[in-house]
Formats: C-alpha cells, sequence, structure tokens
C-alpha cells in the first residue's frame, strides 16, 4: 500500500509548526486492517527544531481490545521514501520490520532498487526499540543520532464523518465547530523514527511518501 507523497520544508522558517499528514482509513478489503493498512503518514520538525520526526500509521481504527492483540507482521516492511532532488523519486529510504519484539530500522539510505520493489538495506543498519504494548508504558530507544518508537498508539486523526456525509448528502452546508471525532476512541499501531535532518541532504525541501511492501 502506498500513501500520497507529500512536499516539506527543512528549513526552521519553512517548516515551524507544519504538520502535514495523508490519511485514508477506508481502505480495499485486502489490506483493510491488517498490518499493510496505512491510516496516515505524519512529517514534522522535531521538538529538537535540527530534526525531522516521520510517523507510519497502521491498522486503523483499532478498539481498546483489538489493541491489546494487535501486532505488526514480521512479513511486512513499512518504508518511508525521500525524494530530496525534487523528481518524483526516491533518493533515501527508511525502512522498518519486525523481529520477535523488536522494530528493526535501515537508513537513511539510498534504496537498493526504486519504485513498488525494495530491498532490505541491512548495510544501513540504524538501530531498534522494543515494540511498546498496549497500555504499558512506551518505549523509546536512541542510537545514531536517530530516536525510534513502535507501538500502539491514539488515533491523532480527527474526522467528523457523519457530518462529512451529510455534506455529501446535501442536507448539510458545512463542519459543526467543534465537531465529532468519529475516530475518537480508537488505535493505531505507530512506526515513529526522529532523524537529524543532516541525513537527509541539502536540499531545502523534501518529499516524502509511505508504503507498507509484502516480502515475497
Amino acid at each position: 500500500m502506498k500513501k500520497t507523497k507529500m512536499l516539506l520544508g527543512l528549513s526552521f522558517v519553512a517548516i515551524s509548526g507544519l504538520i502535514l499528514i495523508a490519511a485514508d482509513h477506508a481502505d480495499a478489503p485486502a489490506v483493510t486492517g491488517n498490518a499493510n493498512d496505512i491510516t496516515d503518514v505524519y512529517a514534522f520538525q522535531g521538538q529538537d527544531t535540527n530534526n525531522m520526526v516521520f510517523v507510519v500509521n497502521t491498522q486503523g481504527l483499532l478498539s481498546p481490545g483489538a489493541s491489546a492483540t494487535a501486532a505488526f507482521n514480521e512479513n511486512v516492511m513499512t518504508e518511508i521514501n525521500i525524494d530530496n532532488t525534487g523528481d518524483n523519486v526516491e533518493d533515501l529510504v527508511i525502512q522498518a520490520i519486525k523481529r520477535g519484539g523488536k522494530m528493526y530500522f535501515f537508513g537513511p539510505i539510498a534504496p537498493g532498487t526504486t519504485g513498488t520493489t525494495s530491498t532490505v538495506k541491512t548495510a544501513g543498519a540504524s538501530g531498534s526499540v522494543d515494540i511498546s504494548t498496549y497500555g504499558g508504558t512506551p518505549i523509546t530507544s536512541t542510537s545514531n543520532g536517530m530516536k525510534f518508537f513502535a507501538g500502539p498508539r491514539d488515533d491523532p486523526f480527527f474526522f467528523d464523518l457523519n457530518q462529512f456525509k451529510a455534506i455529501l448528502g446535501g442536507t448539510a452546508t458545512g463542519f459543526n465547530n467543534p465537531g465529532t471525532d468519529t475516530f475518537a476512541g480508537t488505535n493505531v499501531l505507530a512506526t515513529i523514527v526522529e532523524v537529524p535532518k543532516s541525513m537527509l541532504g541539502t536540499s531545502a525541501t523534501i518529499n516524502v511518501w509511505a508504503e507498507t511492501k509484502q516480502k515475497q
């Protein structure tokens, strides 16, 4: 599954206070609710303004009960693609793969192949983190100047689905303020990596998109 590309400014002025997302909580039956199903992609400047944070959320609309048993799939790789030359082709990738109770990260590193087929860049191993459990204390790790997290989180995406349907149906002209969060009380599995901007190239802007890829 692939998420829409986003253009991000890497300079402090360009990205200060900026969060860009691509959201999709209703996919084809083949991926809905499983480890391939990306709900959101977030990219934003870190609390340390020298860093960028990338978030890929999967397996949306998890109830608290389902969150306790939801798991990353060892045969599915999450890949964050970064284009720093403006040609809409990934120049760098960050890959995340579960093994046992850990999530292992590779990159940022040049991809072995571009497009829909990927190879695991084992030479670019950057760190790992124990996968956090639902209801437990979140676990993070730091390695090679990068910070990592993997595990269940509250779904941060806010959307008033019923009002949206009313607008489409012609019975409403706009959203309410405040609206009703359709996703309140639901969770996702989040893969998060914080990366120094110096690892992302020298361009003032980058394009970012994410994919999940099944082991063949």
